[in-house]
């Protein structure tokens, strides 16, 4: 999908998909746009649609990212219960990512819309760094900011030891509410 003519439809999308596969990373919506010669908007589609066909992609803060099927390394995964301030979201990130443990999302329960849930996926003090550069370029709020500053990550690691250690640096900075298993 180099620079050159608009790619159509299935065409399209079956590149969309090889490029996400073959990425292992999250791919931002513009540069599948530039790379098929098309607006953003029809990358918007184009994804809803592979998405409509079961395909496992998700939105995340950096981009799109294919859910490779289970034949990477064995995850362990959790969820945690923090609170904070958001000034200290950041800390939080680093904490984690620092002990070699994948934010995957943060939620909140919100009294009229119920159990919210957004995409995180940040595994590195550089994503957690675009990330929070993101939050504070688009003057978004934190969802945490909703339920003064309580919220539910899923983490995930290659080890309950470094599950177990996330929560231990969590709970020594004060953001850990409770211990789950």
């Amino acid at each position: 999908m180099e620079k050159g003519p608009k790619l159509l439809g299935e065409e399209r999308r079956q590149e969309i998909l090889h490029i996400l596969k073959s990425s292992g990373k999250p791919v931002k919506g513009g540069d599948l746009a530039k790379k098929a010669n098309v607006s953003r908007q029809v990358i918007v589609g184009d994804i809803t649609l592979l998405k409509a066909m079961n395909e496992p992609i998700i939105a995340t803060s950096q981009g799109y990212l294919y859910m490779q099927p289970a034949t990477e390394p064995v995850q362990y995964e959790r969820t945690i219960a923090c609170q904070h301030s958001p000034e200290d979201a950041e800390l939080e990130l680093q904490l984690l990512v620092d002990i070699g443990v994948t934010v995957k999302d943060v939620s909140i329960e919100h009294p009229v819309y119920g159990d919210l849930v957004a995409s995180i996926m940040v595994s590195n003090r550089r994503e957690v760094k675009q990330f929070i550069d993101r939050v504070k370029s688009t003057q978004a709020a934190f969802l945490s900011q909703l339920t003064d500053g309580i919220h539910l990550h899923t983490i995930s690691a290659p080890s309950n030891k470094a599950l177990d250690e996330a929560e231990e640096a969590l709970d020594k900075a004060g953001f850990l509410i409770d211990r789950q298993s």
